[in-house]
């Protein structure tokens, strides 16, 4: 009797030129879940080793729908994993040591609008689509990784708006927040993003890793330091 077949890859890696492409696509929304994570993270180990950039990018009309709420309601322990590993990936691609261009090709809400955040450049796809945090509105606090993320890239004037007021962004809305740094056509959104991981790329590593330490390492430090504490209070524990 053959033996079950390997689940399909949720994370799909081509190495163009000297830039990393990983493309988020499980199918249906992105979310978050331990297959996604795993796959992210491997992705970023190989692109360390042979890329000079990276560009994260999703499927059409869905970029991330943030941490997977199946595993999340299906038991404490469960959440509590997944959110430590998210916060894992999250704070790596934070501070990867190369550039990371974020591609956004549609929504991007909760753990999605995080993964947004990350991005040292992003770039969004017009359209219909939804960017924010929508924690509060759903009766949940936002957490100290949302925070402390939100709070490292937003404008200060819609820091409140975005995280207190759970405010959901379109594309366009989302620039002047600070969640994008410009809105392009579906059609043009791979070049774009291409063209800047190049230009990101080119530059001395050498300085373009300590610089970005330097610019993100007190915020990933104090994620981490009140990641467990955080995360316990929010369920309960």
């Amino acid at each position: 009797m053959v033996g079950a077949m390997s689940a399909a890859p949720v994370v799909h890696y081509t190495l163009t030129g000297k830039t990393a492409i990983v493309a988020m696509d499980d199918g249906k929304a992105n979310a978050l879940s331990m297959a996604m994570l795993d796959e992210l993270d491997a992705a970023l180990t190989r692109a360390e080793a042979e890329a000079s950039a990276v560009v994260l990018t999703g499927r059409p009309e869905r970029f991330c729908a943030g941490f997977d709420l199946r595993i999340m309601m299906s038991s404490p322990d469960a959440a509590i994993a997944l959110l430590r590993r998210g916060a894992d990936i999250l704070l790596r691609l934070f501070g990867l040591p190369l550039p990371l261009v974020i591609a956004a090709t549609g929504h991007a809400l909760a753990g999605g609008a995080l993964v947004v955040l990350t991005g040292d450049v992003r770039i969004g796809v017009d359209g219909p689509y939804k960017v924010g945090l929508n924690e509060v509105a759903i009766g949940m606090p936002v957490p100290l990784l949302a925070m402390e993320l939100a709070r490292a890239r937003l404008t200060p004037l819609d820091l409140t708006r975005a995280t207190l007021g759970a405010h959901i962004y379109t594309p366009a809305e989302a620039v002047p927040a600070g969640y994008l740094d410009r809105v392009v056509a579906a059609d043009a959104l791979a070049a774009e993003a291409l063209a800047e991981a190049n230009r990101l790329g080119a530059l001395p590593r050498t300085a373009y890793a300590p610089t970005k330490q330097r610019l993100r390492g007190a915020t990933i430090e104090l994620i981490r330091s009140g990641f467990e504490v955080d995360v316990a209070r929010a369920l309960g524990r």
